[in-house]
């Protein structure tokens, strides 16, 4: 009997873990982000490293600032979306990000599992943290970076908690390959460098818990380091990174970069996971220096930008696993192959669910023409309208890819600054001054919103004409 009960166990653990690594990459599926800003220069800088097998250190888009330093740091991400693309047209984006986010979730329960023996525990953390991220299921190079941050975590966690250090060697090649996709690989290196300082807390007598020795969490670091110089830009990727951790003004002009605006359940969860784990710590006998330290971290980040809610989503189900009572009746009775047979199943339901769902290129291109200037570009490439041209900040991305023109801004607003961003900002709302705006003024070609206020005051303007509008967005020539 106690065989056919285990035996029952394993089958339905394996059946829960295929739904579970299944639903996150549904939502995404679901979701189908195509109409997402910035991918459209990330896939031309794809194409320009293709054609000219070499990373982009000048910018080639923008009309005012071409010519100036611009490193393609994401260069990696761009070719690997870009072939995507290619093969798959916009259906590839779709793969992408749930391919992605299955994979994260599979990193993050392997993750979990090994600080938790209770499988319900375990499962019910890793959906809430994928849950609470859904706002970033879009074919984004972040992805990449909640990925490979899991994976340092695992190793981290892992190593601290038993004293082996062979793990510490697979983080190197992680930030090999994190440096070359996204410029967030600095997070992973400040987390691995409070690990380091934890080891020498612990030497001096601390209530650090870490089994491994400064030498090797040191070795760990410095070899991390070193492996973030093996990308195009060697140490000024570091200066890209600094741009844009100072760049404050991006912060209240760019929705993604705004604090959570707590509208949604995801966002209520995120707040549960910090006061969990923050409750969690309270409970404890002992201070615990890197878990408070790695809170502290994520907190700052999760609730200043909500593009870095992933921090909280992970680190909170990471604390609450590591530090929750489990309960032993419910432990994980996994088969042998039962991670890898429910990694199946979810990747065969991942595949059902593109055609169960309508995902296929007609009707993402129908959904990418409600939001951005399909239509509007079509008619500009087949009346060869020339420029200058002058657009808005959220559509400068598509136009890169679909105008092949130089725009007057985009979504890389380190690069543009915050005074450029300012400028277009306002006069697009058709403040006092939007006249004065010199890019405007020397523009031939104007795409722009329909609704925006810059586009009902360029109808009176007797120097521009309305050539096309629809019901996204209106082009004007100068006359």
């Amino acid at each position: 009997m106690k065989i056919k009960t285990r035996r029952a166990d394993q089958i339905a653990q394996t059946m829960v873990l295929a739904v579970l690594f299944a639903v996150p990459a549904l939502m995404g599926v679901h979701a189908a982000m195509v109409n997402d800003p910035d991918i459209w220069w990330h896939l031309r800088t794809g194409e320009l490293i293709l054609a000219q097998h070499a990373v982009p250190r000048l910018d080639p888009y923008s009309g005012a600032l071409a010519g100036s330093t611009w490193l393609a740091y994401s260069w990696l991400f761009e070719l690997v979306a870009v072939k995507l693309f290619h093969w798959l047209g916009l259906v590839g984006l779709v793969a992408y990000t749930g391919a992605t986010i299955l994979a994260i979730t599979v990193a993050l329960f392997h993750l979990l599992r090994r600080l938790q023996v209770d499988f319900t525990l375990v499962v019910l953390l890793t959906f809430a943290a994928c849950y609470s991220m859904g706002r970033l299921y879009s074919p984004r190079p972040w992805l990449l970076t909640v990925l490979f941050f899991v994976l340092e975590l695992d190793i981290l966690m892992q190593a601290r908690k038993t004293g082996r250090v062979r793990e510490l060697l697979w983080l190197p090649v992680i930030f090999a390959l994190w440096a070359n996709v996204h410029i967030q690989f600095i997070d992973g290196l400040i987390v691995l460098g409070l690990a380091w300082v934890e080891t020498l807390a612990a030497r001096w007598g601390s209530s650090a818990t870490t089994r491994v020795r400064p030498a090797w969490m040191g070795l760990a670091l410095a070899g991390s380091l070193l492996a973030t110089l093996l990308n195009p830009f060697g140490w000024r990727i570091y200066r890209a990174a600094y741009e844009l951790a100072t760049q404050a003004g991006a912060l209240n002009k760019i929705s993604e970069l705004q604090a959570l605006p707590f509208r949604t359940a995801a966002d209520y969860v995120i707040l549960l996971l910090a006061l969990g784990s923050t409750a969690m710590l309270a409970r404890q006998r002992r201070f615990m220096p890197f878990e408070t330290a790695l809170l502290g971290f994520a907190a700052v980040l999760s609730f200043r930008s909500q593009r870095d809610v992933w921090l909280m989503a992970v680190v909170g189900v990471v604390i609450l696993s590591s530090l929750a009572a489990g309960s032993q009746r419910a432990a994980i009775r996994l088969p042998r192959l039962g991670t890898t047979i429910a990694l199946l199943a979810a990747g065969l339901a991942m595949m059902i669910g593109f055609r169960a769902m309508h995902v296929n290129n007609a009707r993402l291109a129908t959904d990418l023409a409600r939001s951005m200037p399909v239509q509007a570009v079509d008619t500009v490439l087949s009346k060869g309208y020339a420029g200058p041209l002058y657009n808005d900040y959220n559509w400068g991305g598509y136009l890169i890819w679909a105008l092949r023109m130089p725009v007057s801004i985009d979504g890389r607003a380190a690069f543009y600054g915050d005074q450029r961003m300012d400028r277009s900002m306002a006069t697009w709302n058709a403040e006092p001054d939007w006249a004065s705006d010199q890019q405007l003024a020397k523009a031939s070609l104007v795409i722009g919103p329909v609704k925006a206020a810059l586009t009902q005051m360029l109808r009176m303007d007797p120097q521009f004409q309305l050539v096309y509008e629809d019901k996204v967005a209106a082009v004007f020539v100068r006359r």
